[in-house]
């Protein structure tokens, strides 16, 4: 087969399959945001622990507040950070909730508004 024609095709496989690894498929929960953060605990999250928020480091950026995080059977708190804010969109915490006898994280996330 010619050169050109395999050099050809190697680049096309490597051009699909560096697009390919960017897509993302994500379970959507409620309201269109990301679904549950996963396993239901049996332990109730702490109360949410202070945060220092000082200046944002760029003019515009938004507060995303941190929370009780669930990692190898504890709580652990995942620190909130500065983001950019999405137009149109408005920020929903982190949140826990209380499933039959236990807990579940539902993710944060962007919702339209």
């Amino acid at each position: 087969m010619n050169v050109r024609i395999l050099r050809g095709r190697w680049v096309v496989a490597c051009a699909a399959a560096w697009m390919l690894s960017a897509c993302v498929v994500a379970p959507l929960g409620p309201y269109g945001g990301p679904a549950g953060g996963g396993e239901l605990v049996t332990v109730a999250p702490p109360a949410p622990q202070y945060e220092v928020v000082g200046v944002a480091p760029v003019v515009g950026h938004i507060w995303l507040g941190g929370y009780w995080g669930w990692h190898s059977g504890r709580h652990h708190w995942v620190p909130g950070y500065w983001s950019a804010p999405r137009p149109g969109h408005v920020w929903v915490p982190h949140s826990w909730a209380r499933v039959g006898g236990g807990w579940r994280l539902n993710n944060g996330y962007w919702r339209r508004h």
